[in-house]
């Protein structure tokens, strides 16, 4: 049986606050230092909106929400729970072809603080 999608998701005001997301974002993951292919996007929200609630909400505002390319989307759904998976904590797999990560939050592209004199 296929999952039923929730009620707000069909509505007129989801699918235009779904489309000035994506076009904001520029059709792009918005992660930093993501390059995933950009066929499958998702307009999240960044704090998760109320389930079963087929009305807009305060939290269906365009500044609650982030476009996240499949994969980013997957790494923090919400579990049955309601909680986001990895903690909501996004990260970027991977390394450039010199070997460094393509995550910009990895400990090797953190800056280090200039040494006291």
């Amino acid at each position: 049986m296929a999952k039923q999608r929730e009620p707000f998701y069909v509505t007129p005001l989801w699918r235009t606050l779904r489309q000035q997301c994506l076009t904001r974002d520029g059709y792009r993951c918005t992660v930093p230092g993501c390059r995933t292919p950009t066929q499958e996007l998702t307009a999240d929200h960044i704090q998760r909106r109320p389930r079963d609630i087929s009305t807009p909400t305060a939290f269906d505002v365009l500044a609650n929400l982030r476009t996240l390319c499949g994969p980013h989307d997957r790494s923090v759904k919400e579990t049955s729970t309601g909680r986001r998976r990895n903690d909501g904590r996004l990260a970027v797999a991977g390394c450039d072809a010199s070997g460094r990560p393509l995550d910009p939050n990895h400990p090797w592209n953190r800056r280090r603080a200039p040494a006291a004199s």
